[in-house]
């Protein structure tokens, strides 16, 4: 096959500088010149991030070998001299970012997204692009094979070689996975999916593969076949504290710990297990809702510029309502485990007092700045379109539920919006959701996002859960590492558990750092702040978090205990007064034969 106007080449040049070389071939150049430019930011993860800062040494050329001047516009944009013959743009890219949003290269894989590598010639984005991944000593010696989604024109038996994307925007939405990794594959309706898992790792694949063939089958019957992708990959590099995930049109790259795979011998999922398949249902639901369903300004982003919506809401926190719930459908857990993962993922919601700050829809709006660049008052400050946002799309299923006298739910809604909206690619207008969840409740729903989406009360969960025989409770914490939900082991109210009303770390040096600040509890008011380190309590080295917790058992409401503490490296001390814990912690009982929300 012939390249393309465009054509593209990434090798791995150098593990140890963690560089990859990259040219563009220009093959039938404007007369007038070209500007190209690289993307400041990537779908799906929403803050400017300045990718160009990691392009060294841009030079151009013609076929002949004449250099082209080049002449910057701005931090991303660059214009290329007039010339009538084919161009050659190189330049190398700096690859030292482990996170699912830029590049990686060393000496045991690479990885990396278009949107941090290719530069976009501007005239060309809607036009079909060619792209060579070459072996090079690096790749040859350690016998690396290559995993992507892009659709392969002439591969070798390892992936390496030529790839084709049908314009700029797929060319960059297709991650790329290089190394010795661990490869499984299933079928799921029919579809096949590939599961790649780079570094050290004992999982049992067989169980893995499993477990994901149910929930990705579970969800390509929910929205109906074809599903919008011939095959599909799940790139996961293991590592040994991390978590995350981004979305990609037939394909997801996740960054996860160890321990959260599943191990030969596992008898009863763990917590951190779920958690990780509840990652992987979150970013496989994201093919639908957020690669196809999309808000408008989505469709085609400017990428050298924020795009404003607050509409994250939707599909962020209607994903992650649903995520948790294909668990559930495909039997990976049963209604108790839902009740009880679901009472801990609204527990995330009632301890942030940032919730009567900021709405969801501005959360949503301010993601750029507010939500991607958290400081150590954001608890107190916003609250994240991810978690209320689930919320608001539960209240929204049982009002519908309760509008209709459970003859719809929100299913009805997405399937809406995937027959009209998903599978036709027609974006979303701000404000258009509500609307139609108005047709689907059959009822005007404008006072429900008003009050819960645009204002920022605290849904009516204990009425709206009794319509479906759950009741909705909020609990005092019992300890630091109450996550919400039922107690295990007890069915009794536990004691109050006092705290200091903030997020604790142990440091290396033996002291206890605060992290963040809850507003109006004991810290706060006893004149503490974020990165304060205490060291003593009552006069007692309180060397870790251990130590201090021990401390609190004993105390009492009302009591108050003195406190040493570093600020910078000054000394000081404070008296800490313990108030009455707040009930922040949700739990739900079944109290009728409900199958809610089957």
């Amino acid at each position: 096959m012939e390249k393309q106007p465009v054509h593209y080449t990434l090798a791995p040049a150098d593990p140890h500088a963690h560089l990859y070389d990259v040219t563009v071939e220009i093959s039938r150049p404007h007369p007038m010149g070209h500007i190209v430019s690289l993307p400041n930011w990537i779908t799906g993860s929403y803050m400017i991030r300045d990718f160009a800062k990691h392009l060294i040494g841009m030079r151009a050329e013609t076929a002949d070998g004449t250099e082209l001047a080049i002449t910057s516009l701005d931090k991303a944009r660059w214009q290329l001299a007039a010339n009538d013959h084919p161009i050659r743009v190189h330049y190398q890219v700096y690859a030292w970012d482990l996170s699912v949003r830029g590049a990686h290269f060393d000496q045991t894989h690479g990885f990396f997204n278009g949107t941090s590598c290719f530069l976009m010639v501007e005239g060309f984005r809607d036009k079909t692009v060619t792209l060579d991944i070459q072996q090079t000593d690096c790749t040859h010696h350690q016998a690396w094979c290559l995993a992507t989604a892009m659709q392969a024109v002439k591969v070798d038996a390892q992936g390496f070689g030529r790839y084709i994307a049908a314009d700029y925007d797929e060319l960059v939405d297709h991650p790329v996975e290089m190394g010795n990794f661990t490869q499984v594959e299933f079928i799921a309706e029919g579809i096949k999916h590939k599961i790649v898992l780079t570094g050290r790792h004992q999982c049992d694949t067989a169980r893995l593969t499993q477990d994901l063939e149910k929930i990705c089958a579970e969800q390509i019957r929910f929205f109906g076949k074809p599903a919008p992708f011939a095959h599909y990959v799940f790139m996961v590099m293991v590592v040994g504290e991390g978590y995350g995930g981004l979305e990609h049109r037939a394909s997801t790259a996740l960054v996860c710990s160890r321990d959260s795979l599943p191990y030969v011998g596992m008898d009863k999922a763990s917590d951190a297990y779920l958690e990780f398949l509840e990652l992987c249902s979150h970013e496989y639901f994201h093919s639908w809702n957020v690669k196809r369903i999309m808000p408008s300004i989505f469709q085609t982003p400017d990428l050298s510029q924020p795009a404003y919506t607050e509409q994250l809401w939707w599909f962020e926190g209607v994903t992650s309502y649903y995520d948790l719930q294909f668990l559930l459908r495909s039997g990976i857990i049963d209604h108790g485990q839902y009740l009880n993962q679901l009472a801990q993922q609204m527990t995330r919601v009632y301890r942030m007092p940032g919730r009567f700050k900021q709405s969801v829809a501005e959360s949503s709006f301010h993601a750029w700045t507010k939500f991607y660049q958290q400081d150590e008052n954001a608890p107190n400050a916003i609250i994240s379109y991810y978690t209320k946002g689930a919320l608001i799309a539960l209240g929204l299923d049982l009002q519908i539920r309760q509008a209709t006298n459970n003859s719809k739910t929100l299913d009805n809604l997405l399937l809406r919006l995937w027959h009209e909206h998903g599978q036709p690619q027609i974006g979303l207008a701000e404000g258009q959701i509500e609307q139609l969840a108005s047709e689907v409740a059959g009822q005007d729903l404008s006072d429900f996002f008003a009050r819960y989406l645009r204002g920022t009360e605290d849904l009516p969960f204990d009425l709206w859960f009794a319509q479906v025989g759950i009741e909705f409770g909020l609990r005092v914490a019992n300890s630091s590492s109450d996550l919400g939900g039922v107690i295990s082991g007890t069915s009794d109210k536990p004691a109050s558990y006092l705290s200091l009303g903030a997020n604790l770390t142990n440091t290396e040096h033996q002291t206890i750092k605060l992290t963040h600040i809850w507003h109006n509890r004991p810290a706060h008011l006893a004149g503490l702040s974020a990165n304060d380190e205490i060291i003593a309590l009552n006069g007692l080295k309180t060397p870790n978090v251990a130590a201090l917790e021990k401390t609190l058992s004993r105390a009492q409401v009302g009591n108050v205990l003195a406190c040493h503490f570093f600020r910078r490296d000054e000394l000081m001390q404070c008296l800490i007064k313990f108030d009455q814990p707040p009930a922040d912690r949700v739990v739900l009982t079944k109290k009728t034969d409900t199958s809610w929300p089957l």
